[in-house]
């Protein structure tokens, strides 16, 4: 097996390491190591301390309360960020020069607009930049600020135009200023309204019949028409006058828009407006008024209704606008779903027939973007779109003939089971006409180009592992990203030089690293954490094999005094696949001595998240209370089971149509693990967790009963059917064309297979998973007549808890849970 050597980097503050590669073999990508690896506590620590629930359960305002939403400064030399005020949901920003030391200082409130925003445009040859604050738009030229807006109709979206001016959005209005006369012209207006006309003379026999008996009747209509008709010409004959306003239709809705930055059209997508369904309620109990009050929430997966897009090229010039067809897609009209199908219609005892099908198509949405699905060329002669079909097996990019007015298709993935809704970046090359994507085709997320002329993608990238937040810069030199090339649960930065199609490593640490490239494109903005330390950040020269700067130092003292224990991230051996599942593994230092121990399987949510790497983790209270358990004795496990982030586009979708089989497969490879490699006795092993981890500790303590002896299922989906559009008809299809992949992954089928004890958690205001899912699951253990299971309500908590009180009261539950049972 390869040794991983870590030595220290930077400050002894910090826990930041460097990390030597793994070398791919020669002509393949390298499969993943298989070793140990953990992060090395650098603090001066007091051993004595003993963790208590009360304590890491507080409000988190004792960590330190770590860097948030930082950005640079427009020159490059200062980095913005703001800080949690103490004991108070309200946030200040903070001044940091990347020169100096120091946390910075607090900026005042009358500078606010001065720092300029993480999302800078600037002309062509870079003069100008521009941002908003609040809802206005400024301006920056040769160093000097200027105000162009001041308005309480909030703008958006600037962009330079290649005629100088600078465009910008007010809703879906479109509007530019002039730096030569400083006048603000409107370029367009989207209505989700009928276009107005001239009156139309009254229909059937008494209208009729109306304006020839009376006079006034005819004289009012004549007026009316005049008045319209001088609205037309003066609009036509006179320069001055706004463009006239775009109509689009009473009952739509505008999904994105984008102009082009000639000015000359605009692309957008529009759908039909959908009512809400009175059905979609939740009831709250707890309100300052003392009565239930209704609250609205999302629709149901069951309840969901295809929302087709209509794409329409506007043509500004000529005042026209052309839908644009998807049929010159590929796949636009196939049966995707036909092998679904027809194995619901079997299990009916009836026969499916494919035929061709019109795929509802719209564009792309990805739950990770801050950009739109239409990109623009700067050259103002291309625009591309980046498509999916809403039964999520195909993603299409497409470029737009202006002359035609049609689609031309650039690039189709295609995903059996769905096309995932990250690592859907693309954009054009600033200085040719090739578009770079990213595209997970060979398993795993990498970069790709394509030139207008070329008949196929180039791929960029390649290996085991994932690319994630390309960033190019303005000369087209280097593709800047972060990845986990080294490591499944380490990411650092890395470029790709365009010339030579090299990739080069930029940061060298241990842990999780995430960056934003200055506006020079000389310094990487770094955000940077490990197991055992929170995010800070660093500042770095934008250059290969660069050394790395520590800026903030947040970190509490009463946290760096804590004796925690860096989990190992290690590789458990699967039964069902020839990779490993890489798990963090939490040992008492003893832990080999004496009798087999007690162990907790922690499963986290979302599915689609990971968790064992080595970075920060959002559940940093569950990280605090393993290390309580780990004090007391037990051993805790936390996997990445199959569905996790992180590993391919393989270990992600291996939960199609069957959510709750392969996780709970992985669950027990790793008690195997544990009994084999921990000390564990295999009798004495409780699971629990939140949201997906609740629906995961359903599924192993029904399907599985005898893998743990009790488990706590916290927030957890019962019946997928109840659950989101967006993230379960990625999985499950959805419940009218695929009942039997609900049926197979919904835990409330298996409820009888429950044989040891069950903590539920169920917050009752909860708008993500619904308080439904817990009464409808306990009724149905009710029925069965089965009475080991109890049931703890929060009556004031969503999804996420915020009230310390409640925190501490579920893990007080949970403690208890495995006290009494393990």
């Amino acid at each position: 097996m390869k040794k991983f050597h870590c030595a220290i980097l930077a400050l002894s503050v910090s826990s930041l390491l460097c990390f030597s590669s793994v070398v791919a073999a020669k002509g393949e990508p390298r499969t993943w190591a298989t070793d140990t690896i953990s992060v090395v506590q650098q603090n001066q620590v007091d051993p004595s301390i003993r963790l208590t629930m009360e304590h890491i359960m507080a409000d988190p305002d004792w960590l330190g309360r770590q860097p948030e939403s930082a950005f640079w400064a427009p020159d490059s030399s200062t980095v913005y960020y703001q800080r949690k005020r103490e004991q108070s949901e309200l946030r200040d920003w903070f001044r940091r020069p990347v020169q100096g030391a120091g946390n910075g200082e607090q900026v005042k409130l009358a500078d606010w607009h001065q720092m300029g925003a993480e999302q800078l445009v600037f002309n062509a040859d870079r003069s100008k930049m521009a941002y908003i604050f609040e809802g206005n738009l400024f301006v920056i030229i040769d160093g000097k600020l200027q105000q162009l807006t001041r308005s309480n109709n909030s703008q958006s979206r600037p962009q330079f135009l290649l005629d100088g001016r600078l465009a910008y959005q007010q809703g879906w209005d479109f509007f530019a200023y002039d730096f030569n006369n400083g006048s603000h012209s409107e370029i367009a207006s989207l209505k989700t309204e009928d276009a107005p006309t001239a009156p139309a003379p009254a229909k059937g026999y008494l209208g009729q019949e109306q304006a020839k008996l009376i006079r006034y009747i005819g004289l009012q209509q004549q007026n009316q028409t005049e008045r319209y008709q001088a609205a037309q010409q003066l609009r036509t004959e006179n320069n001055s006058m706004a463009p006239a306003a775009i109509y689009l239709g009473k009952g739509q809705q505008i999904v994105d828009a984008s102009l082009s930055p000639k000015g000359d059209f605009l692309m957008l997508a529009t759908r039909k407006s959908s009512a809400r369904n009175d059905k979609d309620i939740m009831p709250n109990y707890i309100t300052a008024n003392g009565d239930i009050a209704a609250q609205q929430v999302r629709a149901r997966v069951n309840d969901f209704s295809p929302e087709p897009q209509k794409l329409l090229l506007v043509d500004l010039q000529q005042n026209s606008m052309q839908e644009l067809s998807y049929s010159s897609l590929p796949g636009y009209n196939e049966d995707v779903l036909a092998e679904v199908k027809a194995e619901n219609a079997k299990a009916l005892g009836k026969k499916y027939q494919s035929e061709k099908v019109i795929r509802d198509i719209g564009l792309m949405t990805d739950w990770y973007w801050s950009q739109s699905a239409m990109r623009w060329h700067n050259n103002g002669q291309q625009v591309a779109v980046m498509l999916k079909a809403f039964d999520n097996k195909d993603r299409w990019i497409a470029t737009v003939d202006l002359a035609k007015k049609q689609l031309v298709p650039q690039h189709r993935l295609h995903d059996k089971a769905w096309v995932n809704y990250a690592f859907n970046d693309f954009g054009w090359l600033n200085n040719s006409e090739t578009l770079f994507f990213l595209s997970e085709e060979s398993g795993y997320a990498h970069l790709y180009s394509k030139a207008l002329t070329a008949k196929k993608a180039t791929k960029l990238t390649s290996g085991t592992f994932e690319v994630t937040g390309p960033v190019l810069t303005h000369d087209d030199q280097y593709i800047y990203f972060t990845a986990n090339k080294s490591h499944p649960g380490i990411y650092n930065v890395y470029r790709q030089v365009l010339g030579t199609n090299q990739t080069e490593q930029v940061t060298n640490l241990l842990g999780s690293t995430e960056f934003t490239l200055s506006p020079d494109e000389q310094q990487l903005l770094l955000r940077h954490s490990t197991n055992l330390m929170p995010p800070e950040l660093f500042v770095a020269e934008a250059k290969a094999g660069t050394t790395v700067r520590q800026l903030t130092d947040t970190v509490s003292a009463a946290f760096r005094q804590l004796p925690l224990v860096a989990p190992q991230v290690v590789a458990v051996p699967s039964s069902h696949g020839s990779h490993p599942v890489f798990s963090k593994l939490y040992l008492p230092a003893d832990y080999q001595q004496g009798e087999a121990r007690r162990a907790v399987v922690f499963n986290h949510g979302a599915g689609y998240l990971q968790n064992s790497d080595l970075g920060w983790s959002g559940y940093f209270r569950e990280f605090l209370f393993h290390n309580l358990l780990v004090q007391q004795g037990y051993v805790v496990l936390d996997m990445d089971y199959r569905a996790s982030k992180g590993y391919g586009r393989d270990w992600r979708t291996a939960i199609y149509r069957q959510m709750g089989t392969p996780e709970i497969e992985d669950l027990v490879d790793g008690v195997d693990y544990l009994v084999k490699n921990a000390n564990v006795d295999r009798k004495r092993v409780g699971t629990y967790g939140g949201s997906y981890g609740g629906f995961m500790t359903f599924m192993a303590l029904f399907k599985e009963p005898e893998l743990f002896q009790a488990g706590a299922a916290l927030r957890p989906v019962s019946d997928w059917a109840y659950y989101n559009h967006p993230y379960t008809s990625n999985i499950l299809n959805t419940p009218a064309i695929d009942p039997i992949a609900y049926e197979r992954s919904s835990p409330i089928y298996f409820t009888e297979g429950l044989k040891k004890p069950l903590l539920i958690n169920a917050p009752m205001v909860d708008d993500n998973v619904f308080f439904q899912d817990v009464v409808r699951l306990v009724q149905r253990l009710i029925e069965h007549e089965i009475v080991d299971f109890e049931t703890a309500i929060y009556p004031v908590e969503a999804h996420g808890f915020r009230q310390p009180s409640s925190w501490l009261d579920e893990y007080r539950r949970i403690h208890k849970l495995f006290e009494e049972n393990l």
